[in-house]
């Protein structure tokens, strides 16, 4: 190999691509002689070539990992229904190195359902990282497989209580507008002609004088759905400031977050075919800006 460039030296010995050969050396893990290289230089005969080859993390790996926060509300042969905190995602993402959902379960030593992905056996629903509570996970094969199907045709109860700003008009309605990736911003959603089909129904719990607790109803599941719904009818959730939410109103009333809970889950339990239904109260972020907002005057 004397003569030859060092990335295609490289590529030889170890069975590299030649572009795993350049990351390498641009990365500073080969030297010739005790010194850093360029790619194109040339190894010479009686040369002593190092190259380090670092450890590559699989970036969807689950880690199992006990999670701060989670809470168990259910659990049986079939399924375990959670209660998931804020800053918690339900499974490993491109881009996500925090705790998950399937890695706490994986510590806790939960056997889940290995249908799916890897990285989300046993998932048939998600909450965002910034959305806290109850939520399912399928331990059974036959669960998974019935669950995900009745997600599929909408029979799933889904019920989410959100603080928006303002009021309503009407005070109960529906929202029918496709979501689709915003056009600017790939981590955000926005109503587009040419989105996925995204149904939200809302009724006005209690009206403030800042704000306006809000049930709601989810027919479909889109990434997002009630933040970029609520935006679109100018009535976002407090503290949302993706979705543009008032700054000085999240500070007033101490939130780091939307406001926004998955409050209960309904459903046909997959073993007994007997209905059941979940809840998740209020974590204390919310519920303390719940009172600030109805203290106000």
């Amino acid at each position: 190999m004397a003569g030859e460039r060092v990335d295609a030296a490289m590529a030889r010995m170890f069975g590299f691509s030649r572009s795993r050969s350049a990351e390498l050396i641009a990365e500073g893990h080969v030297v010739l002689d005790g010194t850093p290289v360029a790619k194109s230089e040339r190894v010479r005969a009686g040369a002593m070539l190092e190259v380090e080859i670092p450890v590559v993390v699989d970036p969807l790996a689950v880690v199992p990992e006990i999670v701060e926060g989670i809470g168990i509300i259910h659990d049986d042969d079939d399924i375990v229904v959670i209660d998931k905190p804020v800053g918690v995602a339900v499974h490993p993402s491109p881009g996500w190195r925090g705790p998950t959902v399937v890695g706490h379960l994986a510590g806790a030593g939960f056997r889940i359902a290995t249908s799916g992905a890897s990285e989300r056996q046993g998932i048939v629903q998600r909450l965002d990282v910034g959305t806290s509570g109850v939520m399912v996970i399928c331990k059974s094969e036959s669960a998974y497989s019935i669950l995900k199907n009745a997600f599929r045709r909408r029979e799933i109860e889904k019920v989410y209580h959100a603080l928006v700003q303002g009021h309503p008009d009407p005070h109960t309605g529906t929202v029918d507008a496709p979501i689709g990736r915003h056009p600017r911003s790939d981590w955000k959603f926005a109503v587009m002609s040419d989105g996925r089909a995204s149904v939200t129904h809302y009724a006005t719990l209690e009206a403030h004088r800042f704000a306006s607790l809000l049930e709601i109803h989810l027919e479909t599941g889109r990434t997002h759905q009630i933040r970029v719904h609520m935006s679109a009818l100018k009535h976002p959730c407090v503290g949302d400031l993706t979705y543009g939410a008032d700054p000085t109103l999240a500070r007033r009333v101490g939130l780091e977050r939307q406001w926004l809970h998955a409050v209960r889950l309904g459903f046909v339990h997959p073993g007994t075919g007997e209905p059941v239904s979940y809840e998740s109260p209020y974590p204390d972020d919310l519920a303390n800006a719940l009172e600030v907002v109805r203290d106000a005057h």
